[in-house]
């Protein structure tokens, strides 16, 4: 059993779950938030960052710089356009991107969607689990492994497992806090 294999698998899980917490807007600013929105700029769709630089100019403020003034347009429209409800305006250099106020019922949907996202990276995690175990299984039945063996092997699977989901929900808890912080 190569732990530090499973654990690596476990932890892409946890990585995956992080960085999609970190695209629910929870009414601060921070810098990732416009990570995922694509540019139509050179004839090609472009991440945010890779056009302009984003800085955050306050508690509740996003300034996007764009490198290429040509593309200040672009920018505007392509964040209006995503899914995180922001309306940027433009000084004809840069563009500020304030942050509304998250009503009570949007932040209720939130939590909803960081428990769904969490739950999805439980679930890739016992799918690992259920794979990894599977393999031992299937190697104790050739008899390359001893039934002692599969033994341990389920103990230490189902710590690593543990401690992964351990790590999930206290991410996922960290967010919810985060969303319902007024």
């Amino acid at each position: 059993m190569d732990a530090n294999a499973i654990t690596a698998r476990m932890a892409k899980s946890v990585e995956a779950l992080r960085d999609n917490l970190l695209k629910i807007r929870t009414g601060r600013a921070h810098s990732g938030l416009l990570d995922q929105v694509k540019v139509s700029c050179y004839g090609q769709e472009m991440p945010l960052p890779q056009v302009a630089t984003v800085a955050v100019g306050g508690n509740r403020l996003l300034t996007v710089t764009v490198w290429d003034k040509a593309n200040l347009e672009a920018a505007e429209k392509a964040i209006r356009e995503s899914d995180l409800g922001l309306n940027p305006s433009s000084d004809g250099t840069k563009l500020l991107v304030p942050l509304p106020e998250l009503s009570e019922d949007r932040r209720t949907e939130l939590v909803k969607l960081v428990k769904k996202e969490a739950e999805e990276a439980r679930v890739a995690v016992r799918n690992i689990r259920r794979d990894e175990l599977g393999q031992f299984k299937e190697q104790c039945r050739a008899k390359e492994i001893s039934e002692n063996d599969l033994r341990r092997f389920e103990k230490e699977l189902q710590k690593l497992t543990d401690e992964a989901v351990g790590k999930i929900d206290a991410q996922a808890q960290g967010k919810a806090e985060e969303l319902m912080k007024v």
